[in-house]
């Protein structure tokens, strides 16, 4: 017993001794961060310097063992944590534990019109991320919905920047409340994807600061975002991971932005431009670590050896490497170097329903004729489902955002969990797309293959059609090369597949034809006229089948609002109009040329520009309820340059069910002295109501909404003189309006 005492003692002792011992700085939690980093970076080596700035695998870079500093991992999104994949190869590790929930995609996220739902969102994806010791997820993207060509476009925001920054910065927000960096993409004009590492963007300076830049800035200023990966595309005729304007003169001068800029993956450039106009750290420039004479290839990398050797050789001095390390121990004391990191949270309960919230909130109701949803399940005996989406997981394939899940409700299934034991679900193909169900490794397990003609396909759902009550042709797009996919754009609006023939015979059979469109695009719809309601879907992750089938059913009540505008044919579109894109090759073949001539119009700018009525508006949506709205008034008429104004107005739902409507402020200015858009979104604000209940919903702005970007001054400025507030539930449906001036 004496022993054990004197041993006790002797222990106390030590940890008491320890404690009293003064850590250094760059240990010490109690010191800013600022200071942490300077001394870190005071005892760092120069090999320790240059292997922190570069990938030492596929998805990680090397800390410093010696002083304590782990191992940095990032991890693809922005809708759910990739499966692990390979040191050296983006083929899937073949682990069985590394299974995520999928969130739906952004582009449904931005149709919930709900910012405190993109909070939730982002913190649920970081809690999926710490449990699987992740440290960056490679998200959220936020390029400008500028054409629906664009393959990418399902990862974004929508058309319109005030809405993408709105929503941006409480996902950001939240994904990092839990330790875990968000890295805003693409950094920027990424727009297009067919040839994006050749296209040279040719934007005026007005379009590129009140278009394509205002989530990025929002992102830096607003979200505080830690990471910020380039574009593959070029812009001013450099590649944009090494380019001086963007990255430097606006992201890290203008802006102040103090986080980590990395490269995208596959990258061309060269040592030299790294090193003087590129990011701070470089993940993917050579991208497989095995393919060169070296046994660590990550080595070559331009920010590697090569610069290492260029200082020991006085090419290059430490000035632009100190600045890059300070950025990327910024990163570490955020992330890996802190103690206050949330606990990690996979595929539970809670962020599955969130996931299925999203999906609800951000399924928009296009079209109801004679009221034909919410289904009558009392009165339905029969209900005839087409589609291959009807059947086929989406959360496999699309390129990076691809997902290996624990489980992904289909539509058909969701329907039958819901109707089933009532209600006979009848199902017919109606058409064969991809039935691949693979991605690099992932496989989904499904067989889709049939290989029936398209006339015997048809003719089977046509028969069924006959005598059901109603009809539910599940389509749209997939994640298929030339569909919703990274790497590649669209060859058209028109559905593929035969679909649109599907549906108008469907539609001859039957006046009960419900269309679901699948899909993070626009599609033309020749059809609109003959079937009773259309439905944007979107892509809906893990439960994707419940969250259709809870608004389809009528147990959630629609409220999405269109994120960017549903031209009814491409040349409605400003970029197609114009016959800007894809732009035109230079003479060299090196690179593509693409200038935007539509400049600030885009989206619901050029439809009022062009006034071209489009098939459905940006914010259009409908809900099983309705709302009237009244009593617009400001709360003064003149706003001075540091002042505010409130506008105010009753909402009232009026209708029988529980519902929610977006009101949507715009703004016009009634004279400038540079042409501007007819309006402008400047605010809105979600309103969850009961039957009968009325409610006044403010929304507040300032001088900012009023400015616009003068190129000729380099600057944001504001004129004197009359404004017009304009407020309603879509951009083609501002019935309420009330002038004010600025002073």
């Amino acid at each position: 017993m004496k022993h054990i005492l004197i041993a006790c003692l002797l222990i106390v002792s030590g940890i008491t001794s320890h404690a009293q011992k003064k850590l250094p700085v760059y240990l010490d939690d109690t010191k800013t961060v600022e200071e942490r980093v300077e001394d870190a970076l005071a005892r760092m080596t120069l090999d320790e310097k240059i292997r922190v700035i570069h990938a030492q695998s596929k998805f990680s870079s090397a800390g410093v063992p010696r002083l304590g500093i782990p191992d940095f991992w990032c991890d693809d999104g922005p809708h759910g944590i990739r499966p692990e994949v390979l040191w050296d190869s983006w083929r899937v590790a073949g682990q069985t534990n590394d299974s995520c929930v999928a969130f739906p995609a952004l582009t449904c996220l931005a149709a919930s019109w709900n910012p405190e739902l993109a909070r939730e969102y982002g913190r649920c994806i970081g809690e999926e991320a710490r449990y699987r010791k992740k440290d960056m997820i490679l998200g959220p993207g936020m390029n400008i919905y500028r054409t629906p060509l664009c393959g990418r476009n399902f990862e974004y925001l929508g058309e319109d920047p005030y809405l993408a920054s709105t929503m941006v910065v409480p996902y950001i927000q939240g994904m990092q409340s839990c330790g875990v960096a968000a890295c805003a993409k693409h950094f920027a004009l990424n727009n297009d994807e067919a040839n994006r590492k050749v296209v040279n963007v040719i934007v005026s300076d007005r379009a590129l600061h009140e278009i394509y830049l205002p989530a990025f800035k929002a992102a830096v200023q607003k979200g505080k975002v830690w990471g910020m990966m380039c574009a593959y595309n070029w812009y001013n005729n450099q590649p944009l991971c090494v380019n001086q304007k963007l990255l430097h003169d606006i992201l890290k001068g203008q802006w102040g932005y103090d986080g980590v800029a990395i490269t995208d993956w596959g990258v061309t450039t060269t040592t030299d431009a790294m090193v003087k106009r590129g990011p701070d750290m470089e993940f993917g420039t050579h991208t497989n670590g095995l393919d060169k004479s070296r046994s660590n290839a990550y080595n070559l990398y331009y920010m590697a050896d090569p610069y290492k050797e260029g200082i020991l050789s006085g090419k290059y001095t430490t000035k632009e490497l100190d600045n890059k390390v300070r950025n990327v121990l910024r990163l570490f004391y955020r992330t890996t170097m802190s103690k206050e990191r949330a606990q990690g949270f996979m595929c539970n309960e809670e962020h599955y329903a969130t996931a299925q919230k999203i999906g609800e909130e951000g399924i928009v109701l296009l079209q109801n004729k004679r009221n034909i949803l919410p289904l009558n399940t009392a009165k339905a005996k029969r209900i005839l489902v087409v589609g291959e989406n009807a059947i086929k997981m989406m959360t496999v394939g699309g390129g990076s955002s691809s997902l290996k899940v624990q489980k992904e409700v289909i539509p058909i299934d969701g329907l039958k969990a819901r109707l089933g034991k009532y209600i006979q679900i009848d199902y017919a193909r109606g058409y064969v797309g991809d039935t691949t169900g693979y991605y690099i490794g992932v496989r989904t397990g499904q067989d889709l293959r049939d290989y029936r003609t398209q006339e015997e396909l048809t003719a089977e759902a046509v028969e069924k059609a006959k005598g059901a009550d109603y009809v539910i042709f599940i389509g749209g797009l997939n994640k298929d090369k030339h569909q919703d996919n990274e790497g590649y754009d669209r060859k058209g609006i028109a559905l593929s597949y035969n679909q649109d023939d599907v549906i108008e015979a469907l539609a001859k059979a039957n006046k009960n034809v419900i269309v679901v469109n699948i899909s993070g695009n626009a599609i033309s719809m020749p059809w609109k006229d003959r079937v009773s309601a259309i439905v944007q879907a979107w892509f809906l992750g893990s439960k994707a089948g419940d969250a259709l089938a809870a608004v389809l059913t009528g147990d959630a009540n629609p409220s999405g609002k269109m994120p960017f505008t549903m031209p009814c044919r491409l040349e409605n579109v400003g970029a197609h109009a114009l016959d800007t894109y894809p732009g035109t090759w230079r003479a060299d073949k090196k690179n593509i040329d693409e200038e935007y001539k539509e400049d600030i119009y885009v989206g619901y700018r050029w439809v009022d520009h062009a006034k071209i009525p489009p098939l459905f508006a940006f914010g259009h949506g409908l809900s099983y309820t309705t709302f009237k709205m009244s009593n617009l008034r400001a709360d003064k008429t003149t706003l001075t340059r540091d002042g505010k104004i409130t506008f105010t107005i009753h909402v009232e739902n009026t209708g029988q069910r529980a519902g929610a409507e977006v009101v949507q402020l715009y703004i016009h200015d009634s004279k400038s002295t540079l042409e501007r858009p007819y309006k402008e979104l400047k605010g809105f604000k979600k309103v969850y109501l009961q039957p009968g209940e009325g409610r006044d919903v403010s929304i507040t702005i300032d001088n900012e909404a009023l400015s616009f970007y003068n190129d000729k001054l380099q600057q944001w400025i504001s004129e004197e003189g009359e404004f017009v507030a304009l407020v309603g539930n879509a951009s083609d449906n501002l019935k309420h309006t009330v002038k004010f001036n600025l002073q």
